[in-house]
């Protein structure tokens, strides 16, 4: 098989970091015609309120355009928020945690890193009268939280697994990129093998993200040295996606349907491509994720009406339908 230019497929991720540098506001609803803003600002919106923002990973694209969302949101209503990164340790967000309720911040906008490990952080937020509204992935002790705001992780796994059916009725060899440590990862996974159960569709080879000690891009050539007609990869998400296509650009392979959960631009740049095998994305938002956050913390501080439970949309981003979303920024 040859490369065919994949090469030049991936060197579009880095021109999309290029371009976004140059941009105001990439990544945000401004920047984001796709996203419509319907927020109301009145004068008196200000409120003397300090929020904190607590999540496992900041070098991760989503936590850190959903932190951006919520914090711009906060800005436009005059108020600051404290954010803690917690670079992936249960121990640094508890500590992190302690902090924010030494601070006396008024609510608590919280991605836990082990929804089991952060159960004493939020008894003592729920001892100290700080309300938590829960992001991402659902903590386990679920009565401790005020709210919760995720997305629909099973249908964004789900979504990728009917365009694959669509792509391969007969079937075929897959492997899947997963972390059977994180949640949310589980729960779109979960969702895409459901979705191909009974179609014909077999896994050849699971790699833990997380856990593998020679990498995912080795573990993705190990495995094709080994079964050379796969069909598919499913990534859990975009990073896991990214080290997929960047081996099989090392081995010169484009005819493997790649599928992952996310939305990123430096994903979408690539599924852009027409040469790439990147095949489609179950796409989340965490611009609109976090604006419904900020709203929701407004209305319980307040004491006015919220939804304590709420699933943000995901759905498919393919190459037909790419323009609608763009690349430069989330949707």
């Amino acid at each position: 098989m040859k490369k065919k230019g994949i090469g030049i497929i991936l060197m579009a991720v880095f021109a999309v970091i290029l371009i976004s540098g140059c941009k105001r506001d990439v990544g945000t609803p401004e920047d984001n015609a796709v996203v419509e803003e319907t927020e109301e600002e009145t004068e008196d919106q200000t409120k003397d309120w300090m929020f904190g923002y607590s999540c496992p990973d900041l070098s991760d694209p989503f936590y850190q355009v959903l932190k951006d969302s919520v914090g711009m949101a906060l800005e436009n209503q005059g108020n600051p928020m404290m954010v803690r990164d917690a670079q992936k340790d249960a121990d640094v967000q508890a500590s992190q945690i302690q902090e924010m309720i030494n601070e006396d911040v008024d609510l608590v906008f919280l991605c836990p890193v082990d929804p089991e490990q952060i159960t004493a952080s939020l008894e003592a937020l729920k001892e100290a009268g700080i309300p938590v509204i829960n992001l991402g992935v659902r903590v386990e002790e679920t009565g401790l939280t005020d709210a919760f705001i995720g997305s629909d992780d099973e249908n964004a796994g789900k979504v990728c697994a009917q365009d694959l059916t669509e792509k391969r009725p007969a079937g075929g060899k897959l492997v899947l990129v997963e972390s059977p440590a994180d949640a949310a990862v589980n729960v779109r996974i979960t969702g895409f093998e459901e979705a191909i159960s009974n179609k014909g569709f077999e896994v050849v080879r699971r790699i833990d993200a997380e856990k593998t000690e020679t990498g995912i891009q080795a573990e993705i050539k190990s495995v094709l040295s080994e079964e050379e007609l796969i069909d598919a990869i499913m990534c859990g998400d975009d990073q896991m996606a990214l080290q997929v296509l960047q081996a099989l650009d090392d081995v010169g392979r484009n005819d493997i349907l790649v599928y992952c959960v996310g939305g990123s631009p430096e994903v979408k740049a690539v599924l852009a491509a027409s040469e790439s095998p990147m095949a489609g994305i179950g796409a989340q938002s965490p611009i609109n994720m976090g604006k419904t956050a900020a709203k929701t913390a407004a209305a319980l501080l307040d004491g006015g009406a919220y939804e304590n439970e709420i699933s943000v949309e995901t759905f498919f981003i393919s190459r037909e339908n790419l323009d609608m979303y763009g690349t430069d920024g989330w949707q």
